[in-house]
């Protein structure tokens, strides 16, 4: 369905169509851009959106110095001969029209390719005209064989008549009004004074404009001319022969209009694009019907407007009252051309926007008077309010400005309330700005329909043009009048005329006006107060972020300082190794050995697991998991889940879910040595996370120890992995003769990951 035109220009669309127009880089866009229409198709309306983002995002669309070569095929078409510039400016287009197709289908997201599969294939025209015609629209000499052997005889034709004339300059010096050799209707001639020119004997061409001078062909070059004229006359016509077979091909080429048409519709989305950037517009959302959502939303075509947010949906009609000058208009216009620009496939002037798709736009803007048709102002308000009503539906966009103007104001105010009750019975959505006071306590008392004005600054006597929704609007005579300094008389008795109601009227607005500034002053120490609270915070996170970076630099520290006695403890363990072997030192080196071990471990960092302060859970602690009806050993620990082994499976569980078991001392037997006391030796022995050099060396140094005090049984806890170091160590235990046996630990034991050592007695 085809928008009202009249409707268009009340919101000023022709004027979005100008700005559109003088972005566009061809003449072909320029047309299509001062004739775009809003549609009605949603699919068509969502695919020209994406297009316009595509040329925003993904393809610059460069389209400068391809023209409207329309005339040109036509003429070509009717059999009619273009001049090689012609042809020329016919295949430059065509062929920047395949330069865009090119990097369209290098660059575009999608949309745009889609677009550009109308821009046809002409590079055989290209390649023919180029070749037979030279930049400036000459007939090239190789253009054919024909030609090319003529202008190969032309021009020592030419040079051998310049030659004999040239000899008879001396000869006919006495006559001649000029010592040179020219050419007249493509004849060689002499410049002959007029008195004498029967003193030479040849053929008059032309004469000067004063009649002073003859131009004469000499008898002796006569022939020679002659055959010079012949030779141009062919090729002259082999030239049109060559410009009529290049322009038949032109005319063949039915793909032209399709290109040009499609260049059009490109420059068009690059247009849309470059007033998007140029206006700051943003992509629109679908809604569903008679949903209208737009914040900051502002007049495009004004200077610095105010942005506004307008919504429609349960409040199906807004009713924007107050003085005029104050923006009324301009917001009733604003939700207009968003509405059609949209439909236009075109950003809108919003921050951010969701619009349905509507069929039409019915408006009653203006003064319209019609002297030939005897119709006054508010005739013609009539006259539109008509159309609206017979056409507005759930479908359409209602903006009525000044309703009920230019009668009676009690008459104008009852037409008008009739008229508001029909649009919400037909379940119209819309704007309606008016003057009238008594359609303020109509939308109070109106379900769909809601209350709005446009601010005003009595102390400057000037609006602001914010739009406040929810508020009647004023008319500000009166306080405007004592601003201006009428006298206080004429004041008092004009507020006895408006009558008692009228005043508590204007006194409740005027309380509410009140009301909401003092709402908007604490909203605003408020928002104050939480930007202040979000920067206090700001502030204690990153001391918080500071603390914890030092925290973990001090950690680092103590694990580095931890490895390196650790390293120096093992350095020493070998050395009293060495030394056990000499005779009587064994039992003073285990004793050293074991003091040196016990200070090792307690030297190692601890395994990079992150375990809450105080929390009895480690890596290896015993738990029972109710929910499996089991007991484990925790493998690793992370955050708020434990990972535990429970006989050969490895299940996932939270802290909270389990219970540590108590922790349970492996008796060991005592050995005694000659002069020490009697120690305990750890029977379980933890090499997960060591290197294989290391862990072996651990693991000859607990067999060792375990040997010398006469212990039955170590368990080795090398975890499962992928099962290397369990073979390595296992490789090494097969070659110590200390070793008896040695296997996996019960499954609910460890299994893989723990070895039980059997030592010889």
């Amino acid at each position: 369905m085809a928008f009202d035109s009249r409707a268009l220009s009340a919101l000023d669309f022709p004027r979005i169509c100008d700005a559109l127009a003088q972005r566009c880089a061809t003449t072909l866009g320029t047309e299509r851009a001062r004739a775009l229409r809003p549609s009605d198709d949603a699919g068509r309306i969502a695919r020209e959106l994406d297009e316009v983002e595509d040329a925003l995002f993904g393809v610059s669309l460069s389209l400068g110095g391809i023209q409207d070569i329309r005339e040109l095929h036509g003429r070509a078409r009717e059999g009619r001969v273009l001049s090689g510039q012609e042809l020329l400016n016919a295949v430059y287009s065509l062929d920047g029209a395949m330069t865009v197709r090119r990097a369209i289908n290098a660059n575009s997201r999608g949309p745009l390719r889609e677009v550009a599969l109308g821009l046809g294939e002409h590079s055989e025209l290209v390649r023919r005209v180029l070749g037979a015609l030279d930049r400036e629209g000459n007939v090239r000499d190789d253009a054919s064989h024909h030609l090319r052997d003529l202008r190969k005889r032309i021009e020592p034709l030419r040079g051998r008549i310049r030659e004999r004339l040239a000899a008879s300059l001396e000869k006919w010096a006495d006559v001649l009004q000029e010592h040179i050799v020219t050419i007249r209707r493509d004849r060689y001639v002499l410049p002959v004074q007029a008195s004498r020119v029967g003193q030479v004997q040849g053929i008059i061409v032309d004469a000067s404009a004063t009649g002073q001078t003859y131009f004469v062909e000499p008898a002796a070059v006569t022939q020679l001319n002659n055959e010079l004229t012949r030779l141009i006359l062919d090729e002259e016509a082999e030239v049109r022969r060559i410009l009529t077979e290049l322009s038949g091909l032109l005319a063949q080429d039915e793909d032209v209009p399709m290109t040009l048409a499609t260049i059009g519709e490109l420059d068009l989305i690059a247009s849309k694009a470059r007033l998007a950037r140029d206006w700051r517009l943003n992509r629109p959302e679908p809604s569903p019907a008679g949903v209208y959502d737009l914040r900051e939303a502002r007049h495009p075509l004004i200077e610095n407007p105010v942005a506004n947010d307008l919504r429609l949906g349960d409040t199906k009609l807004l009713l924007i009252t107050g003085p005029n000058m104050g923006g009324k208009t301009a917001t009733l216009k604003t939700l207009g051309l968003s509405v059609l620009m949209h439909q236009c496939g075109v950003y809108v002037p919003a921050a951010s926007a969701k619009l349905p798709v509507v069929r039409d736009v019915l408006v009653d803007i203006g003064d319209e008077q019609s002297i030939e048709a005897s119709l006054s102002t508010f005739a013609s308000h009539l006259k539109h309010l008509r159309y609206v009503l017979r056409h507005a539906s759930p479908d359409t966009l209602v903006l009525v400005d000044e309703l009920g103007s230019g009668t009676d104001p009690n008459e104008g105010a009852a037409l008008s309330q009739a008229i508001i009750e029909t649009l919400l019975a037909q379940d119209a959505r819309g704007i309606v700005t008016s003057h009238l006071s008594p359609l303020k306590l109509f939308a109070l008392e109106t379900p769909g329909l809601k209350n709005a004005s446009m601010g005003f600054d009595v102390d400057t006597l000037s609006p602001t043009y914010a739009l406040l929704v929810g508020q009647p609007g004023r008319s500000y005579a009166l306080a405007i009048a004592q601003r201006m300094g009428l006298p206080d008389d004429v004041l008092e008795r004009a507020t006895t005329l408006l009558g008692e109601d009228a005043g508590i009227m204007e006194r409740m607005l005027e309380g509410l006006e009140r009301e909401r500034a003092d709402l908007a002053a604490q909203l605003d120490t408020a928002t104050a107060a939480r930007r202040d609270a979000e920067g206090e915070l700001g502030r204690v996170r990153q001391e918080r972020e500071t603390l914890e970076t030092r925290r973990n630099e001090m950690l680092a520290e103590a694990a580095q300082k931890a490895e390196s006695l650790y390293a120096d403890a093992i350095e020493r363990v070998r050395t009293l190794r060495a030394r056990a072997q000499e005779d009587g030192a064994r039992p003073r080196v285990m004793q050293e050995l074991r003091d040196l071990r016990t200070a090792a471990q307690k030297a190692r960092p601890a395994p990079p697991v992150r375990e809450e302060r105080g929390d009895p859970i480690r890596v290896g602690s015993r738990v029972d998991v109710p929910a499996y009806n089991a007991s484990g050993q925790v493998l690793e620990l992370r955050g708020d889940d434990l990972v535990v082994q429970l006989g050969v499976m490895k299940v996932g569980v939270k802290r909270r879910d389990v219970r540590v078991q108590p922790e349970v001392k492996v008796p060991v037997a005592r050995g005694a040595f000659v002069g020490r006391a009697p120690t305990t030796f750890q029977a379980e022995l933890q090499l997960r996370g060591l290197g294989v050099e290391e862990a072996v060396e651990e693991l000859r140094t607990a067999i060792l120890e375990a040997s010398a005090l006469k212990e039955k049984q170590l368990r080795v806890v090398h975890g499962k992995g992928q099962g290397v170091l369990r073979r390595l160590l296992r490789d090494y235990l097969k070659t110590d003769r200390k070793v008896e046996s040695f296997h996996d630990a019960e499954p609910n034991q460890g299994g893989h990951g723990v070895t039980i050592v059997n030592l010889r007695a």
